[in-house]
């Protein structure tokens, strides 16, 4: 447990560190509003950017560990999703609850459990699992567009969602990412590093960000963020693990990776969307499920190194 406790440790910080910044004033009323814009259009449009360009096809093209983590994070991104807009008719408010229960913590936690459950042969399906999460986030990224269109017709909606999907900065950034990787060229290296410092930014300033909104008295109810946090955290690995073992029989390294990434905590990515999308999102919910589903991984995901090293 000490060294996934390690890892989990620095997130929990950072959002501790927003809450208390806070709370005492050290950071003003409007420290979340700016943090939030400079990590929307300044350092996650970088970080997504730096880690599409430096991916190649052969490292991504991992087709049983796809199946297995794509499609247990797509199957959870759509029930939840489901199942809140059954609740409240809000195709937006429920796009939001799929991605949150299915978003996970692959770059800032995913990479280094990977590498030290399973050595550098975890490094693979860590960035694959990366590119995974984007595509989830693009997904509910098109389904807000719908909802924000959905008094259009059908084929003014079909134009708007795709105007306003490229000009959203977190689809943007990984899209040109991959071109420039499949261009082969070679970034000017002083630029490289503008954009490594800028991508370098993100985690941190998002995980700051959420504890300055956890600090604020928000409506949200807490049932809703622990249905949400149980999904991620119980139910995606469960999914995972039928499809891992039962159905596909993918060898021991590759179940433990889909097992271990599943497992993981909801990223910043959806907290960052909901921002970029303020009037549509209960970010406050957001922020309450990256803080349980982070504080519980460090349990589920102990239990589940204990145990596999006991099988």
């Amino acid at each position: 447990m000490l060294y996934v406790f390690n890892v989990v440790f620095p997130v929990f910080a950072l959002i501790l560190l927003g809450y208390v910044a806070g709370s005492t004033g050290k950071l003003g009323i409007n420290a979340s509003t700016e943090l939030n814009r400079f990590v929307i259009w300044l350092a996650l449009p970088a970080q997504l950017f730096n880690f599409a360009s430096e991916s190649s096809f052969q490292s991504l093209w991992q087709p049983g560990f796809i199946l297995a983590f794509g499609l247990s994070g797509l199957i959870v991104f759509m029930l939840t999703m489901l199942v809140a807009w059954y609740r409240n008719a809000d195709l937006a408010a429920a796009s939001f609850a799929g991605l949150s229960a299915s978003y996970s913590n692959t770059g800032y936690m995913g990479i280094p459990l990977c590498i030290l459950a399973l050595g550098q042969d975890g490094f693979a399906p860590a960035v694959s699992a990366t590119f995974i999460v984007f595509v989830l986030l693009a997904l509910a990224t098109v389904f807000i567009e719908i909802c924000n269109e959905a008094h259009q017709k059908t084929h003014a909606i079909v134009w708007r969602v795709v105007r306003s999907l490229f000009g959203n900065p977190l689809l943007v950034a990984p899209i040109a990412g991959l071109i420039w990787s499949a261009s082969g060229l070679v970034i000017y290296n002083p630029l490289q590093q503008c954009i490594v410092f800028l991508a370098a930014a993100a985690s941190p300033c998002a995980l700051v960000s959420i504890g300055l909104f956890l600090m604020q008295k928000r409506t949200t109810t807490t049932h809703e963020a622990w249905t949400i946090s149980l999904a991620k955290l119980i139910v995606q690995p469960l999914i995972a693990w039928i499809i891992a073992v039962p159905i596909l029989d993918l060898p021991r390294m590759w179940v433990n990776a889909v097992m271990i990434l599943s497992a993981l905590p909801t990223g910043t990515g959806p907290f960052m969307l909901a921002q970029y999308y303020n009037d549509k999102a209960d970010s406050g919910l957001i922020a309450k499920v990256v803080l349980v589903t982070t504080v519980g991984s460090l349990l589920s995901i102990s239990l589940f190194l204990w145990w596999n090293n006991r099988v």
